[in-house]
């Protein structure tokens, strides 16, 4: 395994040019799934790195539950091992599993507290709520075998909004709200903020994947706004309103018309011409550059992952008696 083996934990740092590159160049539907994809296997695999560092220099060490042959003299002159490391893996793979945990468990918390909150109104794909903060968001449904609202097990898609920010807008805004929202429902943009959000925890390296693929998922809202109302300037129009109406949604773990983030970014970007639908450009250009440079660092340290957790089992599984 060697140096190889944390390779894993410093390859994130390449996050923060890739994320800048892809969500400045790329289709916000490309750089949202591509950003995505990375920040989940560069994630899995540093965490795996922790593990393997945390077995491999811990198995000396009085107590372990290891078996007694992986800490053989022919083991450690086979598997290069830091004490140190492996003791510092420790609570940092106890404080990933407790973070990522922890997030799990608000996300869930979250969107059962908002589905309560409508408990009582009409079960119509709009719930509108008699609220003086101007605010909405999308609520994606439970899937299960009910198929009512607030009934059984399956919850159905909504889009929640208040009245106060629906007497803010007029009625091609309003249009331009419900398709951002929709938007986001089907394409099921909180899986993948939730996937980025652990990624994240897994990895602090990873935040700036985070915070691109927060923008680049409302920018993809924005433009699919826009083809279903036929206006750019009214969906922007629609997002200013409700940034300068409210700063920020009440339920901020899921998708929403006025997120927190560069909103001047996103009006600038509707004022301008639609980006382009190429999904892969060449690499001559910076999206290219930021698409492959992505690619490249994701295969490199999903390699080494699996090269040092192939190596080592292989090893102790020799060194192991049957």
């Amino acid at each position: 395994m060697g140096f190889f083996v944390f390779l894993p934990l410093v390859l994130p740092l390449t996050a923060w040019p890739v994320a800048r590159l892809a969500e400045q160049h790329l289709h916000p539907r490309s750089a949202t799934r591509l950003l995505t994809a990375v920040a989940a296997v560069m994630a899995v695999c540093s965490t795996v790195c922790l593990g393997l560092v945390m077995v491999v220099g811990t198995a000396q060490l009085p107590g372990n539950p290891l078996p007694d042959a992986w800490s053989d003299p022919e083991v450690r002159a086979a598997v290069p091992y830091d004490e140190i490391a492996g003791k510092a893996a420790i609570p940092a793979l106890c404080a990933v599993v407790g973070a990522c945990g922890r997030t799990l468990w608000g996300h869930a918390l979250t969107r059962r507290r908002a589905h309560r909150a409508l408990a009582g109104l009409p079960g119509t794909e709009v719930a509108v709520l008699r609220d003086g903060t101007p605010y909405a968001y999308a609520l994606p449904g439970r899937r299960g075998r009910g198929r009512g609202l607030g009934h059984g097990r399956g919850r159905r898609d909504r889009v929640v909004v208040t009245t106060a920010l629906l007497d803010r807008l007029r009625s091609g805004e309003r249009r331009a709200l419900f398709a951002h929202e929709r938007a986001h429902l089907a394409a099921r943009h909180h899986r993948l903020l939730l996937v980025v959000q652990l990624a994240a925890r897994a990895n602090p390296f990873l935040r700036p994947l985070r915070t691109a693929v927060s923008y680049t998922a409302e920018r993809w809202a924005d433009e699919e706004a826009a083809r279903v109302v036929g206006s750019r300037r009214t969906v922007a129009r629609a997002i200013g309103l409700a940034a300068l109406s409210s700063h920020r949604s009440p339920v901020t773990t899921l998708p929403c018309l006025a997120a927190p983030g560069p909103v001047p970014r996103r009006v600038a970007a509707l004022l301008a011409p639609a980006p382009a639908g190429r999904r892969w450009p060449p690499v001559s250009t910076s999206a290219g550059l930021a698409a492959w440079g992505a690619a490249v660092g994701t295969a490199v340290s999903a390699m080494s992952s699996a090269n040092s957790a192939v190596t080592m089992y292989l090893i102790l599984q020799a060194a192991t008696p049957l």
